[in-house]
């Protein structure tokens, strides 16, 4: 191999992204048991918190625009479309901004909206998480990663949208889609066959003023 691959190589696993996190890094949150709670505020001001969501079908996704592997899902409508789905069966989906301030994927409330507004997503709402709370308390390492929390409270799946761990838009159609079947089989109200996968993505940017 050429010492200029070799480069190339560093550069994207340096800048760009962690394909596959490992399985003991996202273990802090375990499947089945109650959700950790959390209060943000979103990109219009609103505060939302868990409590007020019991009752609700929850799916929280971390999210960082300059991320490729976040750009597949949002450059194809993917993402999108399965916020519009989920929406029309009563789902809350939030979108959480939760790199540190300084980092790729930070955003300030108007870019979080204009980001909604240009790529045409249609969460319930674009949480503000500068200080990587919530992505902490659910032991979230990539973008995106994907929960979803069920009308008890309780987290029923946590890790990748799909199963092909590309950022090439045209893998989505040949993957498992694991968040769409997982959130069919809560609203069913059936156990999630698949409820904890390995995500990928870019590494999530916590920086050191997250502590």
């Amino acid at each position: 191999m050429s010492k200029t691959v070799v480069q190339r190589r560093a550069m994207l696993l340096g800048s760009a992204a962690v394909a596959l996190a490992p399985m003991s890094a996202f273990a802090a949150t375990d499947v089945g048991k109650p959700a950790p709670a959390f209060s943000a505020t979103d990109s219009n001001g609103k505060t939302w918190s868990l409590a007020d969501l019991k009752g609700k079908v929850v799916v929280l996704e971390t999210s960082n625009q300059d991320c490729p592997y976040v750009r597949k899902h949002y450059s194809s409508a993917n993402m999108q479309t399965q916020q519009r789905e989920a929406a029309a069966k009563g789902v809350v989906w939030l979108t959480v901004a939760s790199s540190a301030p300084g980092e790729q994927g930070f955003v300030t409330a108007a870019e979080a909206n204009e980001i909604t507004r240009t790529r045409n997503a249609a969460p319930a709402a674009f949480l503000l998480d500068p200080q990587s709370k919530i992505a902490r308390a659910y032991g979230a390492t990539v973008t995106p990663h994907m929960y979803i929390i069920d009308a008890s409270g309780m987290l029923v799946y946590k890790g990748g949208i799909d199963s092909i761990p590309s950022s090439n838009p045209a893998d989505i159609p040949k993957a498992n889609q694991y968040v769409r079947v997982a959130l069919d089989e809560v609203l069913a109200g059936k156990p999630v066959t698949e409820a904890s996968t390995r995500p990928y993505g870019c590494s999530l940017k916590y920086g050191n003023n997250a502590a």
